[in-house]
């Protein structure tokens, strides 16, 4: 599985960004997006299961819209409201449970300034 990821900038604190991510293969169960600020841990953002069971970092929640296509192996974040506590490096991952495996895109950069 590979993924390709798209849609980072630079926007101003309140403003809003979309984040998507194509994943090639078959039987992808959860996909999701991690962020990594400098210095800090990779964290998660948000994450939809197949079934679209979606989940929230709570500094997201009621701001980041999680967002998939099973047909096209597409996942979306749309972000909105952002802050500059935003700022850092999004990566887009998936995983198939049945064999174990995650994978991971390249990140792309998002940048809010105040």
């Amino acid at each position: 599985v590979q993924l390709q990821a798209s849609g980072g900038g630079l926007v101003q604190a309140g403003g809003s960004l979309r984040l998507s991510c194509a994943a090639s293969g078959t039987d992808i169960d959860y996909m999701g997006w991690h962020r990594q600020a400098p210095g800090k841990q990779r964290e998660l953002v948000a994450v939809v299961s197949r079934a679209g069971s979606v989940s929230y970092a709570d500094s997201v929640k009621g701001r980041f819209i999680i967002s998939r296509d099973n047909a096209k192996n597409t996942v979306n974040l749309q972000m909105n409201s952002l802050k500059p506590e935003d700022s850092g490096v999004y990566y887009c991952n998936a995983g198939r449970v049945r064999f174990r495996e995650t994978y991971w895109g390249q990140g792309t950069q998002v940048t809010v300034s105040s």
